[in-house]
């Protein structure tokens, strides 16, 4: 799924993991990265599984050394990391088709902070003879 990450985000998949992991990476691009991480490692899994399967399997392995419970432990052991691969492949699939195109994407707006000031109107009434005083405690 690199060429679609590559499509979708415009830069070589090792640039996206550079640009997911600075401080103004989009929530999509960090999500897109992760699942593609996990897929990776989820990949290698099965590949590990795969090849001990065949070296297990191989024409020249003595049969006495077969064991189906170690096979049927490989099979298992596939059918997590397969189900996992196909979860991970729909999750990135799914993102990357329902992120908008580049042309629709929200570019940054500045703000500006608008500060109001207002003076107030000179007031033709004097004040009263006790604005402002402290009122005399009670005992």
């Amino acid at each position: 799924m690199d060429g679609e990450l590559q499509e979708v985000f415009g830069a070589p998949v090792p640039e996206l993991y550079e640009a997911a992991a600075g401080p103004d990476a989009s929530p999509a691009l960090a999500r897109a990265m992760e699942l593609r991480s996990f897929l990776a490692l989820t990949e290698e899994q099965v590949a590990r599984v795969r090849d001990r399967v065949h070296a297990d399997m191989r024409p020249d392995r003595d049969m006495g050394e077969l064991s189906a419970d170690q096979l049927r432990f490989d099979a298992q052991w596939l059918e997590a990391a397969l189900e996992a691969r196909d979860g991970y492949c729909t999750a990135l699939g799914e993102l990357l088709r329902t992120m908008p195109s580049p042309a629709q994407r929200p570019r940054p707006v500045r703000m500006t902070r608008l500060r109001a000031t207002t003076t107030l109107a000179p007031s033709s009434a004097p004040a009263p003879p006790h604005a402002g005083a402290a009122r005399p405690r009670r005992p």
